[in-house]
């Protein structure tokens, strides 16, 4: 690791939590039904940890029994991109935020009309912000 790497990971360290970096800077992934939004109600915007974009409004949420947050569909197309993840013996496609490159989550095809997606995503590498409120 190059002594930029070293000091950009240290600025990450400094603004996030633990967990946080291990699952949006190292691609990590936390417990089922352990994450602080698996089960999260509100109405509002799912942002990234790292950089405040926004990435999934609570209406494209729902309860897809997994234990990870789940959205049928980003909060706009360029909000995440998509690579895919052959890691651990299996094909997946990881999801990651499109401005600051953290890991979010992976997206499945066996998600709910209108989209048939699941973005599975980690509770780690969001923040919420309940609609109405400022940013």
């Amino acid at each position: 690791m190059s002594k930029t790497e070293e000091k950009i990971d240290d600025a990450w360290r400094e603004r996030l939590t633990d967990e946080q970096f291990k699952v949006a800077r190292c691609g990590g992934t936390e417990r089922a039904f352990t994450g602080k939004y698996w089960d999260h109600k509100g109405d509002g915007t799912y942002v990234c940890v790292c950089c405040r974009k926004n990435l999934f409004d609570s209406r494209s949420k729902f309860d897809s029994g997994s234990g990870w947050p789940s959205f049928w569909e980003p909060a706009a197309r360029p909000a995440v991109k998509e690579h895919e993840d052959l890691s651990y013996g299996m094909r997946r496609v990881e999801v990651r935020c499109s401005d600051c490159d953290a890991h979010l989550g992976h997206v499945f095809p066996d998600g709910p009309l209108p989209t048939g997606q699941r973005y599975c995503i980690n509770s780690a590498s969001l923040d919420f912000e309940p609609r109405g409120s400022a940013s």
